[in-house]
């Protein structure tokens, strides 16, 4: 019975110190994320021409339903668009586990705002971004993988 217990003690170590290693890939999920979305909207309204270096090579963008693959239709789509003004109102963001992903690490940020394009009028919108982690031997970079934007403004009748 004491073996019993020891096992239990040794199991209850193990599960806090499991979400201990959760709750700090968690925080730095969220610091990679918070840093992520300051650079890309940043990117998106002053310098646009640079925004495809965010994007993995492959990346999507489903764009209000319209999808944009890989990084020349990417520099096209983003080159058509006229000048923005986002403000993000909200950002929410967490780990993606790693059997989901090929053990790549990979953050899921979602953020939601406004948005006004030159000539017309201003519009709420939700953007949510699968990032993964790039990994150099000096540092890792965080890229695009997937990127869904959408206007959320409700129809007018």
């Amino acid at each position: 019975m004491e073996e019993c217990g020891l096992y239990m003690e040794l199991q209850n170590e193990i599960n806090h110190q499991l979400l201990l290693d959760f709750k700090t890939y968690v925080d730095q999920a969220c610091r990679a994320a918070e840093e992520f979305v300051n650079i890309y909207y940043e990117t998106m309204d002053k310098r646009r021409r640079a925004l495809t270096r965010l994007y993995l090579d492959k990346a999507t963008l489903i764009w209000n339903g319209n999808v944009v693959t890989g990084l020349e239709a990417l520099t096209n789509f983003f080159e058509m668009l006229p000048s923005s003004e986002f403000q993000v109102n909200m950002l929410d963001c967490q780990p993606v586990h790693e059997q989901a992903t090929q053990a790549q690490t990979t953050v899921l940020v979602v953020t939601s705002g406004t948005v006004k394009f030159d000539g017309n009028k201003q519009h709420y919108f939700n953007q949510n971004f699968l990032l993964t982690a790039q990994s150099t031997p000096n540092n890792t970079v965080w890229k695009i993988a997937s990127d869904c934007f959408r206007f959320q403004d409700w129809a007018s009748s």
